[in-house]
């Protein structure tokens, strides 16, 4: 892999979802933090294609709405049907920010958009909504006197301020924007599990932080939930009605909220 500058002495939360999703951009301290989460967690990878499949259902929604453009926050790697490749098969015309700070990110993020003048990648931290929405790239892009789609997909898990960082991205967006979330829930986890998945990401980029359903709804109170509200992952407007065989070892709560106006 190219010396990108940066510490790999860590692993690295956005290189973990990347080797479950069986992506080749991470290095070893990545995969044996991802191998020792599959000790406890071997449906794992599952789990990560859960969360990816819910972004694709939420854009795919969000767009049929009428939304046309996006803030993808913590954006990750790129993958399979990212952001713009699913709201540009709704709009053609569709925008999408994507914001990270981890140079690896940056690197092939830009290396696949390259030429493509209805995307950005932001360098910025996603926990500093004050310079991510100031940014001039950004606002080159994206118009925030209009509705706007946030995106906080399998991110709030590792920021302790959960609440307050929502409060401060829907606070400086206009009515009539969108906020689509996911997260780890400790309601419906074992304990040991919480322990062990716990001790793992200690180690990493980005403790994890895992919250009940109470103070899940909390980050939303203010807005209001599209249906069918906060649910099991899987669960949000699925593509098919099969049912799973059994929950996953780690419950995933995900929705999409609109502002009020």
């Amino acid at each position: 892999m190219q010396d990108l500058g940066i510490d790999d002495s860590i692993p690295h939360t956005a290189r973990i979802y990347d080797y479950l999703l069986q992506g080749k951009d991470n290095y070893e301290v990545d995969r044996a933090a991802a191998q020792q989460i599959m000790e406890v967690l071997p449906e794992a990878p599952r789990m990560a294609r859960d969360n990816r499949d819910f972004l694709v259902r939420a854009v795919t929604a969000l767009a049929e709405l009428g939304v046309d453009q996006f803030i993808d926050l913590g954006s990750g790697l790129p993958t399979a049907d990212n952001v713009h490749q699913v709201a540009q098969r709704v709009n053609p015309a569709a925008r999408v920010a994507y914001v990270d700070h981890d140079p690896i990110v940056l690197a092939h993020g830009r290396a696949l958009l390259a030429g493509d003048g209805r995307t950005r990648m932001i360098t910025a931290d996603m926990r500093d909504p004050d310079t991510v929405l100031s940014d001039p790239t950004l606002l080159e892009l994206i118009d925030l006197s209009r509705p706007v789609a946030v995106l906080m997909v399998s991110v709030l898990h590792f920021i302790a301020e959960a609440r307050e960082l929502v409060a401060k991205y829907t606070s400086r967006t206009v009515p009539g924007s969108h906020l689509a979330l996911s997260l780890a829930t400790s309601e419906g986890t074992l304990p040991e599990v919480i322990t062990r998945v716990s001790a793992v990401y200690a180690k990493s980029s980005s403790p994890i932080v895992f919250r009940d359903h109470r103070e899940i709804h909390a980050l939303v109170e203010h807005l209001d939930l599209l249906e069918p509200g906060l649910v099991d992952l899987h669960a949000w407007r699925p593509a098919d009605d099969t049912e799973r065989v059994a929950p996953p070892p780690i419950r995933g709560l995900a929705g999409v909220a609109v502002i009020p106006g």
